[in-house]
């Protein structure tokens, strides 16, 4: 039996732009339930986990944003992803800013001993406190996953890393900074910038991203940031790159991913729809979902 849990993460405490916490109901708007009801044999939303309206803080060591917020809700959200798996279904994760990822993948942690993941964004968000320009935690998730940062977030759902350099692939990358290239030089993660989508085409780099996770993982995350997508396609994004992947090289991805049958959790994030045309993004979002567990036009 094929069971799906929608978990809505509407947190903003990432980055300083307001409106992504309304990312998880633009997707519902844009039809995420009624687009994967035919794909499942049950679908159960689990509605939004509560982020409230706190106020803005800043650490005063570190100089990070919303750090023991984000750490506590990021906590709850690595429980109901725990909880979810644990019931068999698959957990897709709705976002809200990326820095949501560090719940998600904390909680898809527990069940994998070499958890793979897809990191599908322009940017590596790979800074840590030392080397970001702005101390927002968004820009940091995917360090903090691998144990690096603050220990309030490294802590969340367990003190140890939760994912290895070496089962990481980033796809799109197009905006890094020097401290995240040295990171991804000094821990060999494998990267696909956009000189390399546009070089070896995405059914390569699909191709080869499949086969490089399917021998050392045990599951493989998606963690899809719509900024991914060039903004033409997907305007709604807090922290547009131009330059970015098409609407349908991102379908083709999704496609292969579905074909592969990899796939064990994911999360789509960043959807600003204050920032959309007309929920542009969301409506994207919910395409891409839709190819990603199997949808096909025939």
């Amino acid at each position: 039996m094929k069971k799906l849990s929608i978990i809505g993460m509407p947190m903003d405490l990432g980055q300083l732009r307001r409106g992504v916490d309304m990312g998880p109901s633009a997707i519902r708007y844009a039809g995420i339930n009624e687009r994967l009801h035919e794909l499942f044999d049950e679908i159960d939303d689990l509605g939004d986990i509560e982020i409230g309206r706190p106020e803005v803080s800043v650490d005063s060591e570190t100089g990070l944003r919303n750090l023991e917020l984000i750490a506590e809700k990021t906590k709850i959200l690595a429980d109901k992803v725990d909880d979810v798996i644990a019931s068999q279904s698959f957990p897709l994760v709705l976002g809200g800013d990326h820095s949501i990822a560090i719940g998600t993948l904390a909680g898809v942690a527990k069940h994998y001993h070499n958890l793979g993941v897809i990191w599908y964004d322009a940017h590596g968000d790979l800074n840590t406190p030392e080397t970001s320009p702005s101390g927002n935690v968004h820009g940091m998730s995917l360090a903090v996953s691998l144990g690096l940062g603050h220990p309030a977030l490294t802590t969340v759902g367990g003190d140890l890393p939760k994912i290895k350099s070496e089962n990481i692939v980033i796809i799109g990358a197009r905006s890094l900074d020097e401290g995240e290239r040295k990171l991804i030089k000094d821990l060999g993660i494998k990267v696909y910038t956009m000189h390399e989508v546009d070089r070896l085409g995405m059914t390569t780099i699909m191709e080869e991203t499949i086969n490089y996770l399917k021998g050392r993982t045990d599951g493989v995350h998606l963690s899809l940031d719509l900024d991914g997508l060039d903004p033409n396609d997907a305007p709604g994004v807090g922290t547009p790159v131009i330059g970015g992947i098409s609407y349908r090289e991102s379908h083709l991805a999704m496609e292969m991913l579905a074909e592969a049958n990899m796939i064990t959790s994911a999360e789509f994030v960043e959807v600003n729809p204050i920032l959309d045309e007309k929920n542009k993004t969301a409506t994207a979002a919910v395409a891409l979902i839709g190819s990603l567990f199997g949808e096909k036009l025939l």
